[in-house]
């Protein structure tokens, strides 16, 4: 929890899924105009003050508007934000194709990653217990305004090259959270702090455990990502318990 009021909450949401659309710094003109907070724009600009002093929101450059920063952007996925329920058709046809791959795990780690970057429009990836990497949707990158500088998605992709440094990337989330979710902004390379990763733990039989998840954009849509991530998971667990 936290000591946020209800109406700093309720900005502060507005103003993560602005940006989580827009891809710009916020300004509290859009807020007044697009959200019914019930408060002045005077009010508005003088709550945006305060959650940037006290770390939520940041200001890039000389931009009147504010971004979220990773610590927004985790309050928001905590206790703002509301998980989309998956359409049933979505579900029976992503359960239809990991169940055909059933008997080979490889294929079915292969169509769980691309299963993820189809639906979440990113990079999906998966890792098993012996360290072998699948990857699926890379040119997915290249559509977010993050990834237009070249650096940027150079490092990322690069990090498919070097197992180990995305492996020690992955490392960094410890803790009993079936989900994970990074942010580059709290890491030490320069060209991650656009980006975030969404992993969780899959299981199999006689351990045959290992991570699945997705890499974009630090703003991507949580709400829809997560459950994806989760079904995915569920699904791709259930096969490797049963086959």
């Amino acid at each position: 929890m936290t000591d946020l009021t209800d109406r700093q909450k309720a900005l502060l949401k507005a103003i993560v899924e602005e940006y989580i659309e827009g891809a710009e710094p916020v300004g509290s003109e859009i807020i007044e105009r697009k959200y019914d907070l019930g408060v002045s724009p005077a009010t508005i600009r003088i709550e945006m003050v305060k959650l940037t002093e006290a770390g939520f929101l940041r200001q890039p450059h000389t931009s009147a508007g504010r971004i979220p920063t990773s610590m927004g952007f985790r309050l928001y996925v905590a206790e703002l934000m509301k998980e989309k329920t998956l359409p049933i058709t979505a579900e029976v046809s992503i359960k239809e194709k990991l169940w055909q791959e059933r008997y080979k795990r490889e294929r079915l780690l292969k169509e769980a990653v691309s299963t993820l970057a189809q639906k979440c429009d990113m990079l999906g990836l998966a890792i098993d217990d012996e360290s072998q990497l699948y990857w699926a949707g890379a040119a997915n990158i290249l559509d977010w305004p993050e990834f237009y500088d070249i650096d940027v998605t150079r490092f990322v992709l690069g990090l498919f090259d070097e197992n180990p440094r995305l492996q020690e990337i992955i490392g960094r989330a410890t803790g009993s959270d079936p989900i994970h979710i990074l942010f580059g902004e709290d890491m030490e390379f320069e060209n991650l702090k656009p980006t975030g990763f969404v992993f969780t733990r899959y299981s199999g039989l006689a351990d045959k455990s290992g991570v699945l998840g997705v890499v974009g954009p630090a703003r991507m849509n949580f709400a829809l990502v997560l459950p994806y991530v989760k079904y995915i998971r569920d699904l791709v667990t259930e096969v490797m318990l049963r086959s």
